[in-house]
């Protein structure tokens, strides 16, 4: 029962470890760089404790396992080695095989925890999900959060069920096949509960952050602040078997040094991999559209596997539901759209209306299983005043069409929880932070954050327990003919996807698009003449078309009319010949298989 205690703390000039109830704090050894140790006996997995500062205050450890109490509470002791993993034949499976469901542990089950979504793991899996994604589970204010206000990395929230029920729910996972992403925050930490300043130079002064001071990425001390998030990001691959990490806002880590934070985070995961024999991935949020993220690093590139490319959802988003205000001011064009498939950005190095300057640089040349795309997702819904779905601003049928193109694209397709049995449920912005300052400072800043947008009224209250409640999942709806109708549709797709070869989504140079009358899209994956045309009308309208571009026939897959996912009434033949009219109604989405003459 000997633990050891290490911590960085510089600015300390002494440091002390207060032990469970124990009365007087026991001083710890000062180390070279700042850091300080202590080798302590009888000290069991569950022990509590906290550091002793020079400020007389006792504040709980920057690298806490589990804090049972919340942010302002003891940190507990944690024995990583006690859990028998029994996913040892698990290697992961290949990036461009990834199917991601990203996820809310609080609102995706009932109960709001780890068990609760374990629970529902099967459902996934018929569905034909191959990843779940978790949005951040490190400890934050309360039990009410995103989790991009966490203010202990290491720690796993203790609402959800802590560490030993991510374990869990891992294991569960992997033995159902199912991959893990885990969203982690490194661009800024949360305020409340947030003691990492009293220790160390976590901070620079050189920037500012949409949340406030910079972390310390370049500056004076920064080392021991990269060493800190690096491993972070290997903890959670190594203690419990994460399988990828989702970095949040990469744009927001400011770095100008000549290796910059995500490089080095690359080398440090390759060397984990290299270690452990299994594959390791990293996933970038940017708003910059820069292919350099996913450049490699012996191109001289920061070496994420993969990245987010919202143009796709903003595309997709503005021609369905007509909205232009805020940065959708930039979408709204079907030709967008045509472009979004050829090469995943539509600004590249294009002048943005709402960015008043050119921004981006093209991503042609770089495999589409690099990058990340959805018509859903907590950013893009949550961040709406009233955290309206898809489904709520269109119609079932332009739902279907945006999910058919997602599916099917080149890319790396994600849902959003309930996307796939339309639930109609909001999904809010929600806090439950203890400091009625900052309750009040979030609640004038939402409001402050609409500004750009025409939506009318007030936002509901952040802070409200009843607002966190109306974004739970209803799977009470589930079951009932309309959801399963659209789950049946995602999951003909999503079948589509895994059986055919073309939707393998290694390179660019075999996809080709044509645009008729600036609103019916045909994409072709693969090579004429066994190819897969994907059929788009992308208006309120119907449309006529003629496929001219082929010999021999076409066999229809799928079609978005179907009466088995809620259309209503096929669209087209089961069978197209060269030449042939055909006609599709408003946000029609249908794939065929082309053959060869005989």
């Amino acid at each position: 029962d000997v633990c050891d205690f290490h911590i960085w703390a510089p600015l300390q000039n002494q440091l002390k470890i207060l032990i469970d109830d124990q009365k007087e704090a026991v001083p710890m050894q000062q180390l070279e760089k700042g850091y300080w140790s202590l080798q302590a006996e009888q000290v069991k997995p569950g022990t509590r404790y906290q550091y002793h500062l020079d400020s007389g205050e006792n504040r709980p450890d920057p690298a806490s396992f589990f804090q049972p109490e919340g942010v302002h509470g003891p940190s507990e002791v944690v024995d990583h080695h006690s859990h028998t993993w029994k996913d040892g034949s698990w290697q992961n499976i290949p990036l461009e095989q990834y199917i991601i469901y990203e996820m809310h542990t609080g609102t995706f089950s009932p109960q709001g925890t780890f068990t609760g979504v374990r629970e529902k793991l099967t459902v996934l899996k018929e569905l034909g999900i191959t990843a779940i994604e978790l949005m951040p589970v490190a400890q934050f204010p309360g039990s009410r959060n995103w989790g991009y206000d966490g203010a202990h990395p290491f720690a796993v929230q203790n609402s959800y069920g802590g560490p030993q029920a991510l374990k869990q729910l891992v294991d569960e996972a992997h033995a159902l096949g199912l991959a893990v992403i885990l969203d982690v925050v490194y661009n800024h930490m949360g305020p409340e509960g947030n003691y990492l300043g009293e220790y160390g130079h976590y901070y620079t002064g050189k920037y500012n952050t949409p949340w406030g001071k910079a972390l310390n990425f370049d500056d004076a001390y920064s080392d021991e602040v990269r060493y800190y998030f690096i491993q972070n990001a290997l903890y959670w691959m190594r203690h419990f078997h994460i399988d990828a990490l989702r970095l949040d806002a990469v744009h927001a880590i400011c770095d100008l040094g000549a290796k910059h934070f995500l490089a080095e985070l690359a080398e440090a995961k390759a060397e984990l991999s290299a270690e452990t024999g299994r594959p390791f991935y990293l996933i970038a949020e940017s708003n910059q559209n820069d292919p350099r993220m996913v450049t490699r690093l012996e191109k001289n590139g920061w070496g994420m596997d993969a990245q987010w490319s919202d143009d796709f959802h903003h595309c997709f988003h503005t021609v369905l539901s007509g909205e232009l205000s805020g940065y959708y001011m930039d979408y709204g064009q079907p030709k967008q759209i045509q472009k979004v498939f050829e090469e995943s950005f539509v600004y590249s190095g294009d002048y943005s209306p709402f960015r008043k300057c050119r921004y981006g640089r093209s991503a042609k040349g770089f495999p589409p299983s690099q990058f990340v795309v959805s018509v859903q997702n907590h950013d893009q819904t949550g961040n709406r005043m009233l955290g309206e779905r898809l489904i709520s601003l269109t119609s079932p049928e332009a739902a279907r069409l945006a999910a058919g193109a997602m599916l099917l694209s080149s890319y790396l397709p994600m849902l959003f929880m309930g996307e796939e049995y339309a639930e109609s449920a909001p999904f809010l912005y929600f806090i439950s932070h203890g400091d009625k300052g900052l309750v009040k400072a979030v609640q004038e800043g939402r409001r402050e954050e609409f500004n750009s947008f025409l939506w009318q009224g007030d936002p509901p209250d952040p802070q409200s327990t009843d607002t966190f409640e109306k974004c739970k999942l209803g799977w009470e709806q589930y079951k009932q003919p309309g959801p399963q109708a659209m789950f049946a549709y995602y999951k003909k797709l999503i079948s589509l996807r895994k059986n055919l070869p073309h939707f393998l989504g290694k390179d660019f140079s075999r996809v080709h698009t044509t645009m008729q009358r600036s609103h019916v899209l045909t994409v072709t994956r693969g090579n004429l003449p066994r190819a897969v045309v994907l059929i788009m009308n992308l208006s309120d309208t119907a449309q006529t078309y003629v496929i001219d571009d082929f010999s021999g026939t076409a066999k229809v897959m799928i079609d978005s009319s179907d009466t088995w996912w809620g259309g209503d009434g096929k669209t087209l033949p089961q069978s197209i010949l060269p030449g042939q009219n055909i006609n599709l109604p408003a946000w029609h989405f249908s794939a065929l298989q082309l053959k060869e003459e005989s």
